[in-house]
């Protein structure tokens, strides 16, 4: 694994939610690809440990990967980046991808997470066609403001739009970063 001066990193891919318009849990998506493709671009892209955050459905996570329940799930991405971020306690930045983006690759994550770390801020978001999207990476130092955001179906998205020191990180080049929501 990856070990950083700069400190640990931890992938939290969010998987947890029942995707509704899309009719089944997008952790199940493609016979459990997307969940493979998750894992692996957090693990490839840098991170020295992964979590997957489960709730609707209950799946074994790839080898590498540690899983953890969102146990109210039901309320909203909130709760599950909450749970997340619980998990890597330890970790000095959190690199947060959704289940619902199968193109997005180790070379996105390390390119993002790379970005943050040499930021005074350490804050970074991948954007596509300028578009902002996943992953993003937040440095431990921000967590308790971030957390004090989470609320309902919203992640990290009320927080980073407050900041103005957030590193856009063009990864259009690399993948599409858009989340499929139906079939």
């Amino acid at each position: 694994m990856y070990m950083s001066k700069q400190g640990r990193s931890a992938g939290v891919l969010l998987a947890a939610g029942p995707g509704t318009r899309y009719g089944m849990p997008k952790v199940l998506a493609a016979q459990g690809e997307w969940l493979r493709s998750g894992v692996g671009a957090l693990a490839g892209g840098g991170c020295d440990d992964v979590v997957v955050v489960l709730g609707a459905a209950i799946v074994d996570v790839p080898a590498g990967a540690r899983s953890v329940v969102a146990d109210e799930w039901r309320r909203g991405m909130g709760v599950s980046l909450r749970t997340g971020l619980a998990a890597v306690s330890d970790a000095e930045f959190a690199v947060i991808l959704t289940v619902d983006t199968p193109d997005i690759g180790a070379d996105v994550v390390a390119r993002v997470l790379g970005a943050a770390r040499e930021s005074a801020s350490g804050l970074a978001r991948a954007t596509y066609d300028r578009r902002p999207g996943h992953p993003v990476v937040i440095a431990r130092r921000h967590w308790s403001a971030l957390r004090a955001t989470l609320d309902g179906d919203e992640g990290a998205r009320r927080f980073l739009a407050a900041r103005t020191d957030v590193v856009a990180v063009d990864c259009s080049d690399l993948a599409t970063g858009r989340d499929v929501d139906e079939r």
